[in-house]
């Protein structure tokens, strides 16, 4: 067994594989960049090597860099996780040259695997079923035309290494096609070093399934169960599960054999996934899709259903042992099933997020299991993949994993920056998720409706903010910041107004007593009618642990729970699992309507990243629509286009500049004879 094994990654799957490490008795290294410094993945392990500047270009993808510090380190095995240099056959050559075990398959594997297009012809000599597809030498317009007549529309544009649904785009035209390809190059040599794509047919609804696929150097192969993973949202997996449901017993034993006969046609050794599209409507068709040479981010769920530490098997295999299990011994218990938890805002269109964070629950409840990296104090920056943490329930049943894992949501909290907490909660209760009614188009039918349910009680998210300032405030013996202070009532009881913002709404909180026992109204300036009372209000501070303060509210003779997270320019308040942004309003400021919507002097950066293009100049007419920027966050590119025909006064960065949500990029006036 090896002693020392350096893990070549950041974030959550360091943290956990860390925890394998440790329990198999392995001595734990890791990496980190500027951005990381400090961070969990860093502090569990007995060492640790500086790698460089925050970019992965210049840290966790520079190969020299990684091995120069296993070399530092004492590694003998290096672990790749997930991303980065996972399927990198150049580094796994690179790792064995340097005397050091590389805890994934052959080079040679990976190789045959990470050409999407060799890999598909391979594995249909093998007689496993493949889509038509074609690679790009280039985006010349000649190039894209024969493309779209060898495979037609709709198709697919996909990177030739990596996954992840990173660089993947769907085109239903050459005019798309030509758009799309130069933006997918980029986005995938961002995210693989690689930019090289192809197109494939695009097949309409279908579902994605997946194969967990063990060998060993001893010609052993065996597959763990297969797993679902057709909630997804632009080509990155939301939510996945294992097993499958509805799928035919033929369907899924030729879904099994096809995996093993795959991973057999390139002789592999160590843990992979064989991916499948199943159309819906079919009875017992599939097609091949590619080959993870490497741990899946969603492999808890397999865990979960057989017992086994997947981490673990795959360095047993690394370290020259055989299988310790044979296909027969293989059994899969209950179901499971894993939420990906994001920095992105369902909101504004899922824009990646970044920050601090002030404040985290992720409760480990009855069947619930959590593999995060996040803690009070941790940075979350736009560098890289926005996965924050994944949720994973087991249960007898399906059903009885899906209650297991809406309880542990609900219960969740991650303040300081948005994530999609509470999308994930309402997804997991529609009816057709619920139902097990799956396809891979479903969260770009639903997900609109999804991320304008509501939200929080925000009547009573200003309330619980008003009694909560108010104690603070009163046991420090100062006022708050509030609209007015009325006049002492008799029995010494006063009133106080305050005037807040919820999620950008003003209300106007009135509250008279104190913080355990209060009569208290909510309204919005101007309204006749109050949003919330005049109501009796009895509450009681709790310890909600990680710099945060619960209330246990009774309000109208009923019980509610509440969670207040204070910032520096706002308050989250958690109620029912959903959040409500609260910040006070000055006395003597103006309120939200006086204010007016402001002037509109030009663009500013919807999320914070990096300038990936500047495609105008001062002086240039615009038109509406048109891209004048592209922003690029979390290895994806984000287009800030014009809003209106105007003219360019002023470009206020570069490419390569950082630039933080809500910067101004770019100055617009009107062109010439208009208003």
């Amino acid at each position: 067994m090896f002693r020392r094994v350096l893990i070549a990654n950041r974030g959550e799957v360091a943290v956990r594989i860390a925890r394998t490490l440790r329990a198999m008795g392995v001595s734990v290294a890791a990496l980190y960049s500027d951005a990381d410094r400090g961070a969990r993945h860093v502090r569990d392990a007995d060492v640790a090597a500086y790698l460089g500047p925050s970019p992965a270009t210049e840290s966790y993808l520079d190969l020299d860099a990684v091995l120069d510090a296993a070399e530092r380190l004492g590694a003998d095995a290096v672990h790749p996780g997930y991303g980065f240099l996972s399927e990198n056959p150049d580094f796994a050559d690179a790792c064995r040259g340097r005397g050091i075990a590389f805890i994934g398959p052959s080079a040679a594997a990976m190789r045959a695997m990470a050409d999407k297009l060799e890999a598909k012809a391979r594995v249909s000599r093998a007689g496993v079923p493949t889509l038509d597809g074609l690679a790009l030498a280039d985006g010349a317009a000649a190039t894209l035309r024969a493309a779209a007549e060898a495979v037609g529309f709709p198709l697919l544009v996909k990177p030739s290494a990596g996954g992840g649904g990173k660089g993947m785009h769907v085109v239903e035209d050459l005019d798309g096609l030509a758009r799309v390809v130069p933006v997918a190059a980029r986005e995938a040599g961002a995210a693989f070093g690689d930019a090289r794509l192809f197109v494939e047919r695009y097949l309409g609804r279908t579902r994605h399934v997946e194969v967990q696929v063990l060998g060993d150097a001893f010609g052993n192969l065996i597959h763990l169960g297969e797993r679902e993973c057709t909630l997804q949202r632009r080509h990155q997996k939301v939510v996945e599960e294992c097993p499958t449901t509805g799928l035919a017993p033929g369907l899924r034993d030729g879904l099994l054999r096809s995996a093993l006969e795959a991973a057999r046609a390139v002789d592999y050794e160590s843990l992979g996934t064989v991916e499948f599209l199943v159309p819906v409507d079919g009875e017992d068709e599939y097609y091949f899709i590619e080959m993870n040479t490497r741990l899946q981010v969603e492999h808890p769920v397999t865990e979960c259903v057989t017992g086994l530490d997947l981490v673990e098997e795959q360095v047993r295999v690394a370290a020259g042992e055989p299988l310790r299990l044979r296909q027969a011994d293989v059994a899969l218990r209950g179901h499971a099933l894993e939420a990906r938890l994001y920095a992105e805002d369902p909101g504004r269109g899922f824009l990646p997020t970044s920050g601090r964070v002030a404040h985290v629950h992720l409760p480990e409840t009855a069947g619930v299991r959590v593999d995060s990296w996040i803690e009070r104090g941790s940075e979350v920056s736009t560098y890289y993949d926005p996965l924050l943490a994944k949720v994973v329930a087991h249960g007898a049943d399906r059903a009885e994993a899906l209650r297991r894992l809406e309880g542990s949501l609900r219960g969740a909290r991650v303040a300081g920056l948005t994530t999609n907490l509470a999308y994930l909660r309402r997804l997991l209760a529609r009816p057709e998720v619920v139902e097990g009614r799956l396809d891979t188009g479903l969260l770009d039918r639903v997900t609109d409706e999804v991320a304008r349910e509501a939200d929080a009680d925000g009547a009573l998210a200003a309330a619980v903010y008003a009694l909560a300032g108010l104690a603070r405030a009163r046991a420090r013996g100062a006022d708050p910041v509030w609209t007015s202070r009325g006049a002492w009532r008799p029995g010494g009881t006063a009133e106080d107004v305050v005037r807040v913002e919820v999620d950008g709404e003003e209300l106007l909180v009135t509250v008279r007593g104190r913080y355990e026992d209060a009569l208290v109204s909510v309204r919005a300036p101007g309204a006749d009618r109050p949003l919330l009372g005049p109501v009796g209000v009895r509450a009681r501070a709790e310890e909600a642990g990680d710099g945060a303060t619960g209330h246990l509210l009774e309000v109208g003779g009923v019980t509610r729970h509440a969670v207040t997270v204070e910032g520096a320019a706002r308050t989250e308040v958690w109620i029912d699992g959903e959040v409500a942004l609260v910040s006070p309003v000055p006395v003597g400021a103006a309120g939200r309507a006086a204010r007016g919507p402001g002037r509109d002097t030009g663009l500013v950066s919807p999320l914070p990243g990096t300038v990936a293009q500047v495609r105008c100049a001062p002086g240039d007419a615009v038109a509406e629509g048109d891209v004048l920027l592209v922003v690029e966050a979390m290895k994806m590119e984000h287009p800030v286009l014009a809003p209106r025909d105007a003219r360019v006064a002023a470009v206020l960065v570069a490419a390569g500049d950082q630039v933080a949500s809500g910067e101004h990029l770019v100055e617009l006036e009107a062109l010439e004879g208009e208003p």
